[in-house]
């Protein structure tokens, strides 16, 4: 691909990621949500810590190296030339035999599926990733149950801006759809969809997590 073809491409995926992050609610509902002061300040959304995963995990996104310092990005990419991100710090990588990279300066960049191990704060590379070009993704499973919500709409929007405004860059993506707020964080093991329908109620967050446990 050339390079004026990788730009384009690089646009598009960050314009849909920015439609992401501002789409609504296809409608209004009915039930509203109750506020984030329904539960003691330390059983609040930002307070949640997601025990660690088992064993390796999968993450999809943009391996982000400048100058050697190396990390995933799962959200969204900022529009520029090289790109930029705040994504999670990736150990043990190397581009040695990795296809698909493309390099500006000091900084190299590619799309792949990375297999690592995860401290919670860290990623460790363990195997050879994947590039995504190649990788057959496997839709996960709608938690939902294809159930539309019944929060209105009003209450979703609320909702959104205050979990983004309390939990910063670890929202990954966090989006109004189909009658819920959706929210996209690096990891949980289901912590925080707990704090989350806590404060909320159950049936107006849907807390997905980025990194899916392989073994």
């Amino acid at each position: 691909m050339s390079t004026s073809h990788r730009r384009l491409a690089l646009a598009a995926a960050t314009a849909a990621g920015v439609l992401l992050l501002s789409a609504c609610a296809s409608g209004p509902g009915s039930t509203p949500a109750p506020t984030s002061t329904t539960v003691p300040s330390d059983q609040r959304l930002e307070e949640a810590h997601p025990g660690l995963p088992d064993g390796r995990v999968i993450g999809v996104g943009t391996v982000l190296d400048v100058a050697g310092d190396v990390q995933l990005c799962m959200g969204v990419i900022m529009e520029s030339y090289p790109p930029q991100c705040q994504g999670v710090p990736l150990d043990g990588w190397t581009w040695d035999g990795v296809d698909g990279s493309e390099t500006s300066g000091t900084t190299t960049w590619g799309q792949y599926a990375v297999y690592a191990s995860y401290d919670g704060e860290r990623l460790t590379n363990t195997d050879q990733p994947i590039m995504l070009a190649l990788y057959d993704t496997v839709a996960p499973e709608d938690p939902t149950g294809g159930v539309e919500g019944t929060t209105a709409e009003d209450e979703l929007v609320r909702v959104q801006d205050d979990i983004a405004a309390r939990l910063g860059s670890e929202a990954l993506t966090v989006a109004t759809d189909r009658g819920y707020v959706w929210l996209t964080v690096v990891w949980d093991d289901g912590t925080m969809q707990d704090a989350a329908d806590a404060e909320y109620g159950d049936g107006v967050v849907i807390v997905t997590s980025a990194l899916r446990e392989t073994d």
